[in-house]
């Protein structure tokens, strides 16, 4: 069982890789709270399409991704944040 998966099934929030990104949250102005971890972890596989659930796919791309060029994923994250809470 994934880790995930598994901290899913214990009860925990699965945002493994969260603890990496605080200066990304950050520039993207985001504050992370037990009531919207969720939704930014849906809107994070959504980006680097990963399928939800699959943290170290997911963390994986995500740090290709800011190595590659972080100020244009802190801006996806932030639009699509953005957008998502419009709806």
């Amino acid at each position: 069982m994934r880790c995930c998966r598994l901290r899913e099934v214990i009860g925990e929030i699965m945002t493994c890789y969260f603890r990496h990104l605080q200066h990304v949250f950050k520039k993207a102005g985001i504050g992370v709270t037990s009531k919207n971890r969720r939704e930014i972890d849906r809107v994070i596989h959504n980006i680097v399409g990963v399928e939800h659930k699959n943290c170290p796919d997911a963390w994986r791309e995500v740090k290709k991704r800011i190595a590659e060029d972080e100020e244009g994923f802190v801006s996806k994250l932030r639009e699509a944040l953005t957008k998502q809470m419009k709806t």
